[in-house]
């Protein structure tokens, strides 16, 4: 006798909402959304839920649900739109937290920094470590952009003793913990997702750290000149912000770019071309991280 139903029905981001409103109403016990092609978040619009573009929709019942009968309800709900292809699961009991906790494990970046979960107990303990979990926020560490943004702060730790600085597109806050765990006297986290701003919140006062991060929204970020800058966002919004990073640095202070698709670099380096000198340029897995220095006021 199997304790759980599973259906997971893989679709377009227009779609997710619909499709779990038809689970939730079929009397599904929870409702949760998955990735289906490997597709990081970054920035989500102001006030809305980020999806993915192809997004699994998985919903979970109780074992002795009728399959036939369930899938007819979807239907209905769904209609006049067809439901879209799904996969069935039955599943065994077990503890779920448990086989959540296998997935994450400890990760090294650099030669001292740890990115650690809450549960395990950090390899190194005389290293410097960061506690994070897993979450809707974007950044845990394996994803290459945020990879290659914790290894730079690694190795240019000497230079981050006492500096204000500025991470933008937060998500979980994994980037200005790190900073302030290196020796950065104060972070302001910036994101446009209200939730991404509390989770960075979270993981601060998690880290013992929260007074030194403030997470704010973009209108919320006061003027001043930073040290340095680090942005993992997209492209686009990269691109976009170029004039607005520059005002918000010191002259000659730093600046970290990433979350760019190797096809992509041309476009944001000449972007940034009038007001930073681009001194590094690394790639990893189709994805580049660059470094500058602020000139425009110099």
């Amino acid at each position: 006798m199997f304790n759980w139903l599973q259906i997971l029905i893989e679709t377009p981001a227009s779609l997710v909402e619909p499709i779990s409103d038809a689970l939730t109403t079929a009397g599904a016990l929870s409702v949760s959304w998955q990735d289906a092609q490997d597709q990081p978040l970054y920035e989500p619009a102001l006030n809305t839920t980020p999806v993915w573009k192809e997004t699994r929709v998985v919903g979970l019942f109780e074992g002795q649900t009728d399959l036939e009968k369930l899938l007819a309800d979807l239907q209905t709900s769904l209609a006049p739109l067809s439901l879209p292809a799904y996969q069935v699961q039955w599943l065994e009991d077990q503890d779920w937290c448990r086989v959540c906790q296998k997935e994450f494990q400890p990760l090294r970046f650099g030669s001292r920094l740890w990115i650690c979960p809450s549960w395990e107990t950090p390899p190194d303990p005389t290293a410097v470590n960061v506690l994070l979990d897993p979450g809707l926020a974007f950044g845990t560490g394996t994803h290459p952009t945020t990879a290659l943004c914790l290894e730079w702060l690694d190795q240019h730790s000497d230079e981050l003793a006492g500096q204000t600085l500025i991470d933008y597109g937060c998500g979980s806050g994994i980037l200005a913990i790190a900073a302030v765990k290196l020796g950065a006297s104060q972070v302001w986290a910036v994101d446009m997702d209200p939730q991404a701003v509390f989770a960075t919140g979270e993981n601060a006062q998690k880290n013992a750290v929260a007074a030194n991060i403030q997470a704010v929204l973009p209108d919320e970020l006061p003027t001043l000149l930073a040290d340095g800058l680090l942005a993992n966002i997209l492209a686009n919004p990269l691109i976009s912000l170029a004039s607005t990073f520059a005002n918000y640095l010191k002259p000659g202070a730093w600046l970290v770019l990433s979350g760019i698709l190797k096809e992509q670099a041309g476009e944001v380096e000449e972007a940034y071309r009038d007001f930073f000198d681009i001194i590094e340029v690394v790639e990893r897995d189709g994805w580049v991280r660059m470094g500058g220095r602020n000139w425009d006021n110099g």
